[in-house]
């Protein structure tokens, strides 16, 4: 098979070229002279050769799409072509719209229908044909019912969909993708769309809002969704089934879900509270009509923009929100009963889309000009950076303009992480490392003092937590070596290998992310407190030694964060904690400063509480030990809810004490 692909560098493009590629065959790829990277990386991503994968240099918006000598070369040679270059983006303008959507489409169809020989159009549209406001269910038969098209993505997004109808020649078949986001198996998106425009939001409420709060949520029309590698894995199996030309697919998941369910299942993602009641906006008398109105007003119009601006959501998205529309997908059902392809839905691969957003394309990390100032050009490494807290700082330092070598035991994480890094403009070096293995742990020594000759900063932030009793413990004697050799060992192990090239150097600083709970001896976690309060003697032992040679070491008593790390216990959803940003300011804040300790008030008070009142600290955190019951994984045939929701008491008491972790 021979495969003449438009828009194959775009998102949903390299997913279905790469599925072309798989079957054997060419594939020629439309490409822009301007965009020769774009394909190049490609091309290496997918490992194609040069054979497989050909470039046709052209533009859709040039009329014969490419020269004519490559036109007669392709011809006759072209088996299926697929059109999905094409702007999709709710804040385009009319001109941009037309030129490249309207216009590039039938520039498409035309080159189509010159090429000689059988040849199959596939022509990708949208759900976007029936408008922001249309009412009831809008089959795959429907195509013009009158429906209102005033937004140039709509529109033009209907008209390319009618050129198609009316002046191919060639058998076609046309797909619908609703909103399509990251794929099912990885999370990977390419840009902030559709659903994404809420994530920021998503995250603000699961930061600062307790998990126990009943949200208010807001409830409209339905969601036409779909991930990307289902709509590419669809178009690639449709195409080759006979006894379709002519029909539209729709490819999103049906029953489509609310704007609550949607909002809901990325807050559950996000481990945010639950929405416990949702407002229909579209049922609010005039609502609709009177969005519809007030933006037709210019100065009002204007005012939605800054308005849009300034909540990062274009004002088009809210169309949405009061959207009645339906789709059915009873084409596409039919076009893949028996291949096992099906649109998942969104709850079973949510959290892979969260996490790749907040790993990738959650980029606002900012740093003060104090710290760019101190960090700029230090090499500072950051163990247990593959995640958490680590994640965050290192992405931050990189932002200040620090070297980062990131330290963890998963290369994949760690270069995930130097790529996010290089997409910021910093520098990240990646030293894979099992910091409970010794040998390991001096091998990575070894190698960053050989890259760099020096480390200005060493943060010791990995670490592994246990919430047991002593008394569920009596059986595991390796949960505190484990706890220990990872918290303690490693943590000095790499302070004894740096610590020579620090001191001929005369300089230096050594961060140790410690635990609020050796302030406040905290109950459930002796084996954990007991790792950290080693590292901490360790380091108030070293201090004075090194003094005179110009190292600092700092300790951070971190309260109770949000990370992977206290995930698998479930009553942490309804603690308040502080974010792996705010964690990391406290990083940062230790390294511009080089203080002795940091601390919250918390910390400090529980401290000074202990040494006076030692038998009333014991009387509160016996009431903490009694109010919250151990994980389900340390009870031995225990209540299985046991860990699922605190009482309202025991919410009382934790907020009470936030920052401590029960």
């Amino acid at each position: 098979m021979s495969y003449f692909v438009t828009g194959g560098t775009g998102f949903i493009g390299r997913f279905l070229v790469e599925r072309l590629l798989s079957r054997g065959g060419t594939v020629h790829l439309l490409v822009r002279r301007e965009s020769e990277q774009k394909f190049e990386d490609l091309r290496t991503h997918l490992g194609a050769s040069s054979e497989a994968l050909v470039p046709v240099w052209g533009d859709i918006t040039r009329h014969g799409l490419v020269s004519l000598e490559d036109r007669q070369a392709l011809a006759g040679k072209i088996d299926h072509v697929f059109h999905l270059a094409a702007v999709y983006d709710m804040t385009m303008d009319d001109e941009t719209a037309d030129r490249v959507n309207v216009e590039g489409t039938r520039n498409v169809v035309q080159f189509t229908n010159a090429l000689a020989g059988p040849v199959r159009l596939h022509h990708v549209s949208s759900v976007a044909v029936a408008g922001a406001r249309y009412e009831g269910r809008f089959t795959e038969d429907m195509f013009d019912e009158g429906q209102a098209l005033d937004h140039p993505y709509y529109r033009t997004k209907f008209e390319s969909e009618r050129i198609v109808r009316e002046e191919s020649t060639c058998p076609y078949r046309i797909y619908r993708p609703g909103m399509v986001v990251g794929s099912s198996q990885t999370g990977e998106m390419d840009k902030i769309d559709g659903p994404y425009y809420f994530f920021k939001r998503i995250k603000t409420i699961r930061d600062r809002v307790p998990k126990w709060f009943p949200l208010v949520g807001f409830e409209g029309g339905r969601m036409p969704i779909a991930p990307v590698d289902y709509v590419a894995e669809a178009i690639d199996h449709i195409s080759r089934v006979d006894g379709f030309d002519g029909h539209v697919f729709c490819l999103l998941q049906t029953p489509e879900p609310t704007v609550a369910e949607l909002l809901q299942t990325l807050l559950r993602a996000a481990h945010g509270p639950d929405i416990a009641t949702s407002l229909d906006l579209a049922a609010v008398p005039g609502l609709p009509v009177a969005t519809r109105v007030l933006g037709q007003i210019p100065f009002v119009s204007n005012v939605t923009r800054q308005l849009s601006n300034a909540i990062g959501i274009p004002m088009s998205i809210f169309g949405y929100v009061i959207n009645r529309a339906e789709f059915d997908d009873a084409n596409t059902r039919r076009a893949l009963a028996g291949s096992g392809i099906e649109c998942p839905p969104l709850a079973s691969y949510a959290d892979r889309l969260w996490s790749y957003w907040e790993m990738h394309l959650d980029h606002d990390y900012r740093v003060s000009t104090s710290a760019i100032a101190k960090l700029r050009d230090k090499v500072v490494v950051v163990t247990g950076a593959s995640s958490g807290i680590g994640n965050v700082l290192a992405k931050k330092l990189a932002v200040a303009g620090a070297t980062v070598v990131l330290v963890a035991r998963t290369r994949e994480r760690l270069e995930e992480t130097a790529r996010v890094i290089a997409d910021l403009g910093g520098v990240a070096r990646v030293v894979p490392c099992d910091l409970s293995d010794m040998d390991a742990v001096d091998a990575a020594v070894a190698s960053i003092l050989a890259d760099f000759g020096h480390v200005d900063v060493l943060v010791n932030n990995a670490g592994r937590s246990i919430r047991r009793s002593v008394e569920e413990s009596i059986d595991r004697f390796h949960d505190f070596q484990r706890t220990m050799q990872l918290n303690y060992f490693g943590a000095v192990r790499m302070i004894l290998g740096f610590l020579p090239s620090m001191s001929e150097r005369r300089r230096g600083h050594i961060v140790n992310v410690s635990s609020v709970g050796c302030l406040a001896n905290v109950p459930r976690f002796s084996a954990y407190v007991a790792s950290k309060a080693a590292l901490d003697a360790f380091s108030r032992c070293l201090s004075p030694e090194v003094r005179d040679r110009n190292i600092d070491v700092t300790t951070v008593y971190m309260p109770l964060v949000r990370t992977p790390m206290i995930a698998p216990t479930k009553i942490y959803r309804y603690f308040p904690t502080i974010t792996s940003e705010d964690a990391a300011d406290l990083i940062i804040r230790a390294m511009v400063e080089r203080p002795k300790r940091v601390s919250t008030t918390l910390g400090v008070t529980a401290e000074v509480s202990y040494a006076l009142w030692p038998k009333l600290n014991d009387y509160i955190l016996s009431l903490g030990f009694q109010m919250f019951p151990s994980s389900t994984r340390a009870q031995a045939g225990g209540n299985k809810e046991a860990d699922e929701k605190p009482t309202s008491e025991g919410i009382a008491f934790a907020n009470l004490f936030r920052g401590l972790h029960w």
